[in-house]
């Protein structure tokens, strides 16, 4: 069954059909608490947060809890309400919390049903774990050792950086992530397909352990990690960028991700993309995607800019210039379809739909 993650928000706290997504006080995108790179925090979030005296980390370095001041650029931006309610607003209980490993277990051992001969790579990848946690330790540490660095000292880290992270919902991120993927890609069948065949997954999942490592001070062996996965998948994200949860590296071949670049909530990521610098600069240098948006494939998004909430980049574009929430830009250099001065504005969340081509084949009137 497809759902959204507002579908379960919607169950815990009952809201209106429409909301503001671009608001800065919008509700979350999920049932855990986020909130937009580019709005003011809700009152929740109000009071400081700190780490425990044991751990190195505060929430404020965490890609999992993002905060903004209220002289953020993407406040000005009051947009009208979207829609959200566009997919099936229906939750399969199946595939909530503790419950999705148990989907898990049950789609594995269908497979090894239909095919035999897969039954003892499944058991070794999924069956004989008791857990997601471990699963998810065995499988990167299987895909990215090598000779001089044993699976068993790889799952040896992994396993306790995701047990004992409860401060910064790497978990949780998991769990959104391959919703995620089963939601909106039409090539995945099911969860444990997700978890074992799509290395756009297994890639993010590696950058949230590097990046934990990373703001823990550990940057030689976080280096590492990434240096691992981007010689064994194709994807090369620095362990210092910030991710939220509910992504989806679709193919993900040739994806780029710079150190100080942030990705926001449910965003949706095509193959061949960068998200990079200008030149030689220092400090912060990378783009800044806000929630709910699609990267088609083979785009370029260059310097120290801001991607809107819902924004839509289309296919091959340049993008050097902040895009304005809930618009489309398409193009080398990349210009906002619709004009600069009336822009076409999108009434659905485009990482959901992934719908590549509305108002772009319009644009552009020589398109076949």
């Amino acid at each position: 069954m497809v759902i959204t993650m507002r579908s379960l928000t919607s169950l815990l706290t009952p809201k209106p059909t429409q909301f503001s997504l671009f608001s800065p006080k919008f509700p979350p995108f999920h049932k855990t608490h986020h909130f937009s790179f580019f709005s003011s925090p809700p009152s929740f979030m109000s009071a400081p947060i700190h780490a425990s005296s044991s751990s190195p980390l505060s929430c404020s370095q965490t890609h999992y809890h993002h905060s903004s001041g209220p002289s953020s650029p993407f406040c000005t931006y009051q947009l009208n309400s979207l829609h959200t309610h566009t997919f099936v607003d229906e939750v399969d209980h199946d595939v909530s919390g503790r419950n999705l490993w148990l989907k898990m277990l049950d789609e594995a051992r269908s497979d090894v049903t239909v095919e035999p001969i897969l039954s003892s790579y499944y058991h070794s990848s999924i069956l004989s774990h008791k857990s997601l946690e471990s699963a998810l330790a065995n499988h990167l540490a299987i895909r990215l050792s090598n000779a001089s660095l044993p699976s068993a000292t790889l799952y040896d880290l992994f396993k306790g950086i995701l047990d004992g992270d409860d401060e910064h919902n790497i978990m949780d991120a998991v769990k959104d992530d391959l919703r995620a993927v089963k939601e909106r890609d039409p090539a995945c069948i099911s969860y444990v397909h997700c978890f074992l065949n799509f290395k756009g997954f297994v890639a993010c999942q590696a950058h949230r352990v590097a990046h934990n490592l990373w703001l823990q001070g550990r940057k030689v062996l976080a280096v590492m990690i990434q240096n691992r996965v981007s010689e064994v998948l194709g994807v090369d994200i620095h362990p210092g960028a910030k991710i939220g949860s509910g992504i989806l590296l679709d193919h993900a071949t040739g994806i780029v991700v710079g150190e100080t670049a942030v990705i926001g909530n449910d965003v949706s990521i095509l193959h061949s993309v960068t998200l990079g610098g200008t030149g030689k600069a220092s400090g912060d240098r990378h783009p800044k995607i806000g929630d709910g948006v699609l990267i088609g494939a083979g785009t370029c998004i260059l310097g120290n800019i801001k991607v809107g909430d819902g924004a839509k980049i289309g296919a091959g574009s340049v993008v050097i210039k902040d895009v304005p929430p809930r618009t489309t830009v398409v193009g080398n250099p990349a210009k906002l379809v619709g004009g600069k001065n009336n822009p076409i504005k999108l009434d659905n969340i485009p990482s959901f739909t992934m719908d590549h081509t509305s108002n772009i084949s319009e644009f552009y009137d020589y398109c076949v």
